[in-house]
C-alpha cells in the first residue's frame, strides 16, 4: 500500500502523522511510504530521518493526496485537504465529525473511507488512540490554566499552590476520565486544592482508591456543579461522550457567579466544548473574556508539545495503520472489531450513530458497508 502522511496545515499544529519509526515499520513490511517535505519538523524529526527510513520525501501535500492509497494525519482535514481526497481513498487521523457538518459533508462528498481515531475502541471499553493526547492535554491543561490565572493575562493573580499563610487555588476538574484524572494529578501536584466531579460511582471509588487525599471527588449533578464553581480559581472541563457533541455543563447565566477572572480550561473544545461561551481558539491567541471570565478553549492542545505528542500518538496508531495497510481497511476492520468502531465515513455514507445524531443525518451500519 502507498501511505502518504502530509504536513498539517491547522495553525499552530506542530505534530505529523507518522513518526520515522512508523514509516520504517511500514516499509519494512513492503509498503511505499510518501511524506511532504518538512512534515516532520515542528516535532523535530527531519527529511533525512524519513529517508534513512526508507520514505520518499515529495515537495506538496497535493502529490502526497494524489499518490497515496491511504492518508494518514493528526487533525481533521481542512478544507483545502478535503478537495484533494478522492472515491476509495482511506484516511486515517484525528475527525471529530459532530460538532463540524462542514468537514462531515465534505468527506461524504469525496467517496473517502475514513476512520477516526478518536472512536476506535479497545476491550476494555477504552479509547487507545485518543488516550495519549488525552493524557497529554490533561497534564496541560492545569499548567495553561495556572498561566491565564496570572494577573497580566486577565486571571485572578492566583498561585496554584500559594504560599505559606495563603491558601492555594480551588481547582474542580468535570470529569474523572483519563483528560481529568491527569489533570487532577498535576493541579494537585502543583498545590493546588482539587475536586473532580464524575458521573460513574466505579470511577469515583477507583479514584479514591487510587489518590486517596491527593485529591477530591464526588458526584456530579447540575446543584454540585454550580456550588463548586462559585468558589473555584479554575474550572477544567474534562467530559467526554465518544463521538458526539460535548455536552454543556456551564451556562452563560453561571459566569456571573463565579469570582471575577476565574479560568475556564476548556480541553472537550475538539467536540463542541462544555462550557455554552466556548469557542475554538489558536496557541497564537489562547484566551478570551466573557463577563470577566476567563476562558482557554485551544482546539489541539498537545500541538504545544509535539514531540512528546507525536511520538505518543505513534506508539498507539501504529499497529492500526499496519493492519489497514497489511489487510486493507475491510479485512482489517473485519478482524478487529474496535477498529470497526473507528469507522466514521465509506464511500457517501455515515456510518457512526452519534455523529448522525448529532447532525441530523442518516446512518449506515459499519456492518453493512463491509459486506457490501
Amino acid at each position: 500500500m502507498k501511505i502518504g502522511c502530509p504536513k498539517e496545515i491547522k495553525p499552530q499544529e506542530f505534530r505529523v502523522g507518522m513518526t520515522p519509526n512508523a514509516a520504517q515499520e511500514a516499509v519494512a513490511r513492503g509498503h511505499e511510504v510518501i511524506i511532504e517535505t518538512g512534515a516532520g519538523q515542528g516535532s523535530g524529526f527531519d527529511n533525512a530521518d524519513y529517508v534513512a527510513a526508507g520514505a520518499r520525501i515529495v515537495d506538496t501535500a497535493a502529490e502526497v493526496f494524489a499518490t497515496a492509497d491511504m492518508i494518514v494525519k493528526v487533525k481533521e482535514p481542512q478544507a483545502g485537504e478535503r478537495k484533494m481526497l478522492r472515491e476509495g481513498q482511506l484516511l486515517f487521523t484525528y475527525l471529530h465529525l459532530a460538532p463540524d457538518p462542514d468537514q462531515t459533508h465534505d468527506l461524504l462528498a469525496s467517496g473517502c473511507t475514513a476512520i477516526a481515531y478518536e472512536t476506535v475502541t479497545d476491550a476494555n471499553g477504552g479509547l487507545p488512540l485518543l488516550a495519549p493526547m488525552s493524557e497529554v492535554a490533561g497534564r496541560l491543561a492545569p499548567q495553561v490554566g495556572s498561566w491565564t490565572l496570572q494577573k497580566a493575562n486577565g486571571g485572578r493573580g492566583v498561585l496554584m499552590g500559594g504560599v505559606p499563610g495563603v491558601g492555594p487555588a480551588k481547582v474542580v476538574v468535570i470529569g474523572g476520565g483519563v483528560v481529568g484524572t491527569h489533570a487532577a494529578k498535576i493541579a494537585a501536584g502543583m498545590g493546588a486544592d482539587v475536586t473532580v466531579l464524575d458521573r460513574s460511582l466505579p470511577r469515583l471509588r477507583y479514584l479514591d482508591d487510587v489518590f486517596g487525599g491527593t485529591f477530591k471527588n464526588q458526584y456530579s449533578t447540575a446543584g454540585a456543579t454550580a456550588e463548586l464553581i462559585q468558589s473555584a480559581d479554575m474550572v477544567i472541563g474534562a467530559v467526554l461522550i465518544p463521538g458526539a457533541a460535548a455536552p454543556k455543563l456551564v451556562t452563560r447565566a453561571q459566569l456571573s457567579t463565579m469570582k471575577p477572572g476565574a479560568v475556564l480550561v476548556d480541553v472537550a473544545i475538539d467536540q463542541g466544548g462544555c462550557f455554552e461561551t466556548s469557542k475554538a481558539t489558536t496557541h497564537a491567541e489562547p484566551i478570551y473574556d466573557v463577563d470577566g471570565i476567563m476562558h482557554y478553549c485551544v482546539a489541539n492542545m498537545p500541538g504545544a508539545v509535539a514531540r512528546t505528542s507525536t511520538i505518543a500518538l505513534g506508539n498507539a496508531t501504529m499497529p492500526f495503520m499496519l493492519a489497514l495497510a497489511d489487510k486493507g481497511w475491510k479485512q482489517a476492520c473485519q478482524d478487529d472489531p474496535h477498529l470497526m468502531a473507528g469507522l466514521n465515513v465509506h464511500a457517501g455514507q455515515l456510518t457512526y450513530y452519534a455523529v448522525g445524531k448529532a447532525l441530523g443525518i442518516d446512518v449506515v451500519s459499519p456492518n453493512v458497508v463491509i459486506k457490501a
